[in-house]
């Protein structure tokens, strides 16, 4: 009787707000001045994703010019709810970005966890001479690979999972992640010293070597050991390598540069950034580039190598690696007693605050699979879910 009662009463309120919604609708929507022909639809679209409201409350003016200032805020607006709306947290409802340490989902790893990597589904984090796979959805550790030693960055590339192995000379180890849980395969053992990260440009594996002042260049190949080719020719501390889908750049800790290299590993161009650059992200336009030393994060562009800003604040402090998840990037800072990441907007470079992890937890890598941010947390042996 009650639920009858209810449903009668909800069908009023509907019939009396679907007549006042029609009291207001003009022509074309809210707008009595455009017509109801074919541009209409279009019109009611920029309208209902809030892109532009209209002139007024009931005209759009459909005649007037447009200036490159309201062009530009059209512009920013569509793209914004483009990502909005067509994100993976879009499409499970979480729009929100936690706010404090206790909002943050722990999975125990082991000891020293370095970097973190996500295929889509997984997480591999590196940590202590092995590789531990992590459920992305409830962050259950599913296996643990052994025999990695000095494993430090990871890649996930062709089907497989790859390990540098941060040893002299360094180390490239493979994981099949069909196969369960074992020791991982060397495939090769003669790279610069002191590998730390890696890169795939669809080819072959690139290494950043930051003991040995080279990058190695991995082909794979049907047998192990696989070729390789090491170039020092102008490198001081190369660490970490990235692909942007055209070129390999790398960051030299010591020099201070972002380096774009040639398929040879020649230097192509050296663009100067922060202090003790970092573990770079591209965002698919620019390349975000933490400096540890400055305390900032140079944001170049990926086309031409033009700085478009230097970022500071928001909580840099000692900031090591940047990961993107399509609408934001996020900083962990590595300073000990800084315990935070930083939150920037990729499309315009505005920042979006900061989040504690927890004292003494010291942030170290970190990555994205769409949905979450992944952290891990050098002192305490943890993966974070963010």
């Amino acid at each position: 009787m009650k639920l009858r009662r209810f449903r009668r009463s909800l069908s009023f309120s509907l019939a009396l707000a679907g007549g006042a919604a029609s009291a207001v609708l003009g022509v074309c929507g809210p707008f009595t001045d455009t017509a109801a022909d074919s541009f209409c639809p279009f019109v009611l679209e920029v309208f209902t994703l809030g892109i532009t409201t209209g002139t007024t409350a009931t005209t759009y003016s459909p005649g007037d010019n447009v200036t490159r200032l309201q062009m530009a805020a059209f512009l920013s607006r569509s793209v914004d709810g483009v990502l909005k709306r067509g994100g993976r947290r879009a499409a499970l409802n979480q729009y929100w970005t936690p706010q404090a340490e206790l909002s943050l989902g722990l999975t125990s790893i082991g000891a020293n966890p370095t970097l973190v990597r996500s295929d889509g589904e997984d997480l591999w984090v590196a940590h202590g001479g092995s590789v531990s796979r992590v459920h992305g959805s409830d962050g259950r550790v599913l296996g643990t690979w052994t025999g990695a030693t000095g494993a430090a960055d990871l890649l996930v590339a062709a089907g497989r999972v790859f390990a540098a192995g941060s040893v002299n000379p360094g180390r490239l180890y493979r994981i099949d992640p069909s196969q369960p849980a074992g020791v991982v395969t060397t495939v090769a053992s003669n790279l610069g010293n002191g590998t730390a990260g890696l890169a795939f440009d669809g080819t072959r594996i690139w290494t950043g070597n930051s003991q040995g002042a080279s990058v190695s260049i991995v082909s794979p190949a049907a047998a192990v050991p696989w070729p390789v080719v090491t170039v020092s020719s102008g490198f001081v501390v190369p660490a970490f390598p990235l692909y942007d889908g055209a070129n390999i750049w790398v960051t030299d800790f010591s020099a201070g540069k972002l380096l774009k290299l040639d398929p040879a590993g020649a230097i192509l161009q050296t663009v100067t950034v922060g202090g003790g650059p970092q573990v770079a992200v591209f965002d698919g336009t620019n390349i975000w580039v933490p400096g540890f030393s400055s305390a900032s994060i140079t944001v170049v562009r990926a086309s031409s190598g033009a700085v478009l800003a230097t970022l500071t604040g928001n909580g840099l402090n000692g900031p090591g690696a940047a990961a993107f998840d399509g609408q934001r990037v996020l900083v962990t800072n590595l300073t000990s007693g800084a315990d935070k990441v930083s939150l920037w907007k990729a499309a315009d470079l505005t920042p979006l605050g900061f989040v504690g992890t927890g004292p003494g937890t010291i942030p170290n890598g970190a990555c994205s699979d769409g949905i979450n941010f992944w952290i891990t947390l050098n002192t305490t042996g943890q993966l974070a879910r963010f």
